[in-house]
């Protein structure tokens, strides 16, 4: 049964507050919001969560997953999902719309929303798809409770496949919606992949990081200048998903608008090219892995506000699908458990703070969607938070993971961080392993007028 927001008193953990500090403190919450934050805990008779030893930091909203619900669902749904997103401190979540049906119109949207209402742990959106042959355009203009559009510039995903650079213009033309791009040139991909292929027509001696090559730098760049182009005359709220490459980062930071928003990914500051040589298959993904030296612009454009926030990307198959050669082995990866203690383990090591990590994953989602409510520690807000612990050192173990897919690339890294609980509207979802399979998300509210694209 879904729970309302629930009263609880969070006590004795050090609390990140909006002016960065993180101060020992006890938030208290009624039905479901931060009531208030106090320097002592007050007289209490309801549920208390002890937070000694711990921090306490708002819960992530992450702004990019594929939970493959429906018509995916062995390799992940909403419930395996939602529970994975507990045990990584995530408390809400933007899906995109590559499912089965694809999510296109009303009635697929309505659907979503519905089945998450009814088991998804944590709080949730979704995208509307762009179909590449215009046929839903009408949708477009007015797409409803959606997050946004979603539109594939390239990557094969047959009806969503938005190559045709008529059919992207007339997408931007339409409605005044966010769009959230996939940027790869679908021409250049295509021309790549038929000519890098042809060079190895079996499996032996074929690269394993052939992928890179076929999704390579020029691909990205050039649909993100593209999408940037498109925005700027149409005056369109444009996000750019997953950004890869540092070009795209060199690029963005001359020429971004205050009407663009960009994300990167964990496995795009954390892993390159030579990942594939331990990690085979698991290491594919879209848009691919790239060089070092990628690795870096991509966390300097981060830390200097280029990039504004963090998103897993999402998106799980099966270790028998991922056993495939290649070109057939899918590409994407599970995230939504290790996010936040993959950024959290660099504040440990000083490469960055606290606050920032809550301001990427965190804050930033909820101000660029318009998300209200979200995003901070302070009365008024709701209570969803992550208490973690900093001062601990945990692996990634396969036996571990929540989500259906049973791995992670991240396996055998020591990473600090790892929640011990999570809480939803006030009621704790996750604690030290156990989970509270009665707690329930709620649909996210999106508003457009509230977006903060550029921050003060």
């Amino acid at each position: 049964m879904a729970q309302s927001g629930g009263d609880l008193l969070i006590t004795a953990a050090q609390v990140l507050l909006p002016d960065g500090r993180c101060l020992p403190r006890a938030v208290e919450v009624r039905r479901g919001v931060i009531a208030a934050v106090h320097e002592q805990a007050p007289p209490w008779q309801g549920p208390v969560l002890e937070g000694r030893g711990l921090t306490l930091l708002p819960g992530v909203i992450d702004p990019q997953v594929h939970f493959r619900d429906p018509g995916l669902t062995h390799k992940e749904d909403l419930v395996t999902a939602s529970r994975a997103c507990l045990r990584g401190g995530v408390t809400g979540f933007l899906e995109m719309p590559n499912t089965d049906p694809q999510t296109v119109d009303a009635g697929s949207l309505a659907a979503k929303l519905a089945r998450a209402a009814a088991v998804s742990r944590v709080h949730h959106g979704f995208f509307l798809g762009a179909c590449g042959d215009g046929s839903n355009l009408d949708q477009l203009r007015d797409p409803g409770p959606a997050c946004g559009i979603k539109m594939f510039m390239g990557t094969g995903k047959g009806p969503l496949d938005c190559g045709d650079p008529a059919i992207q213009e007339q997408i931007f033309a339409t409605g005044d919606r966010l769009i959230a791009v996939h940027a790869e040139d679908q021409q250049r991909l295509q021309q790549r992949r038929q000519a890098l292929l042809s060079r190895w027509p079996d499996d032996q001696g074929r690269p394993a990081d052939l992928h890179s090559d076929i999704h390579d730098v020029e691909a990205a760049l050039a649909a993100t200048q593209r999408a940037v182009d498109l925005s700027n005359r149409y005056g369109r709220r444009l996000h750019i998903l997953h950004l890869t490459t540092g070009a795209e980062a060199d690029w963005l930071r001359r020429h971004r608008s205050d009407r663009i928003s960009i994300e990167v990914c964990p496995q795009h500051l954390f892993l390159d090219r030579s990942a594939y040589s331990h990690r085979g298959n698991l290491a594919q993904m879209n848009p691919p892995l790239r060089t070092g030296h990628d690795r870096q612009v991509l966390w300097q454009a981060l830390l200097d506000g280029v990039i504004d926030c963090i998103a897993t990307d999402h998106a799980p198959h099966t270790l028998a699908e991922k056993d495939r050669p290649y070109p057939p082995s899918p590409s994407g990866m599970p995230g939504v458990e290790t996010s936040l203690p993959l950024m959290l383990t660099q504040v440990a090591l000083g490469r960055c703070r606290l606050d920032q990590v809550a301001r990427w994953m965190s804050e930033r989602p909820a101000q660029l969607y318009g998300i209200p409510g979200k995003g901070r520690i302070a009365p008024g807000y709701d209570a969803d938070l992550v208490l973690v612990d900093l001062q601990r050192s945990r692996p990634v173990l396969r036996q571990e993971v929540v989500s259906r897919c049973g791995w992670s690339p991240f396996e055998d890294w020591e990473l600090v961080g790892w929640p011990e609980a999570t809480v939803v509207a006030g009621v704790v979802g996750y604690e030290r392993g156990v989970f509270n399979e009665a707690c329930r998300g709620r649909a996210l509210t999106f508003d457009p007028a509230a977006m903060v694209v550029s921050p003060e």
